[in-house]
C-alpha cells in the first residue's frame, strides 16, 4: 500500500479524545491531526515521540492530517509502526492478490466488507468455484511490550470476541474461517495474544481455532512511502 501523497514528520504533543493528537511539524507549524485508533496504543503514543502524518486535500474535513506512523530509534535501529486501523484490509488484499500470503491463495475472487453473521461484515471474503468461501477477518496489531514479540489485543475487545466467534459459526456451516494479525512495525518474530490484557479474548481464540478457524500472523516492511507484507510468522504462541 503506497502513501498517497507525502508524509509529514513531526513529534507528538498529546494524544487526547481518543481520536486526536496534538502534533508540532518539523517545519514548526502546531496541528491538530486525526487518530485513526480506538485501542490503548500503549507505548506508542507517549509525549515527545517522532511520528508521521498523511495530508488530506478534502474541503469537508476537519482535521486535514491523519497519524499513520511512529518512528522509533535511530540510524540501524530505526524502525517503524503502523497505527491507522484503516489500512489493514488493504495491506492484505494487495498482498493476496500478490501471493504474498501463500494460505490465502488460489482464490478467484476477493471481496471486501461483505454482510455476514450477526449484523456484521467480513473483512474480506474469498470465493472460488472450487475452494468454496473463506471467510477473512483482519486485526491490525501495534503492540509490543517484549523485544521481538508482537500481541493482541491492546485493550479489552468485546467486538473481537464477536468476530471470533463469527467465524466459529462460518466453519460449523462447512466454510473456511481465518483470522490475520497483521503486525504493522517491523521488529517482531513472534506473536501471540495478550491473554494478561484481554483473557476472554484469548480464551475465545483458543475455543476459535479448536473448533477449525485457522489463524495467522503476519508481519509488515514500513516507511513514510510505503507498507507492504513481509512475511506469515510460522506459529501463534
Amino acid at each position: 500500500m503506497n502513501f498517497k501523497s507525502p508524509l509529514l514528520r513531526g513529534r507528538l504533543i498529546k494524544r487526547y479524545k481518543r481520536f486526536l493528537a496534538d502534533v508540532v511539524l518539523d517545519d514548526g507549524r502546531e496541528i491538530t491531526a486525526t487518530c485513526p485508533n480506538t485501542g490503548s496504543m500503549m507505548g506508542l503514543c507517549d509525549p515527545g515521540l517522532t511520528i508521521w502524518v498523511s495530508v488530506s486535500d478534502s474541503p469537508t474535513r476537519k482535521y486535514a492530517h491523519t497519524w499513520e506512523l511512529v518512528e522509533l530509534g535511530k540510524g540501524k535501529t530505526r524502525s517503524f509502526v503502523g497505527i491507522n486501523t484503516g489500512h489493514p484490509n488493504a495491506i492484505v488484499s494487495e498482498a493476496i492478490a500478490a501471493g504474498q500470503i501463500p494460505p490465502l491463495a488460489g482464490y478467484g475472487t476477493l471481496r471486501r466488507e461483505v454482510k455476514y453473521g450477526q449484523s456484521s461484515r467480513i473483512d474480506l471474503l474469498l470465493e472460488d468455484p472450487a475452494r468454496g468461501l473463506a471467510y477473512v477477518e483482519i486485526k491490525n496489531v501495534h503492540l509490543l511490550r517484549e523485544p521481538g514479540l508482537a500481541e493482541f489485543p491492546d485493550s479489552k475487545t468485546e467486538r473481537g470476541v464477536k468476530h471470533l466467534a463469527e467465524l466459529t459459526d462460518m466453519v460449523r456451516d462447512g466454510h473456511r474461517a481465518v483470522m490475520i494479525y497483521l503486525i504493522q512495525r517491523g521488529d517482531c518474530a513472534r506473536f501471540r495474544p495478550a491473554a494478561d490484557i484481554d483473557p476472554k479474548y484469548a480464551a475465545a481464540l483458543v475455543a476459535a481455532r479448536a473448533s477449525g478457524v485457522e489463524a495467522y500472523a503476519v508481519t509488515c516492511r514500513l516507511s513514510p512511502e510505503v507498507i507492504t507484507v513481509d512475511r506469515v510468522l510460522p506459529a501463534i504462541e
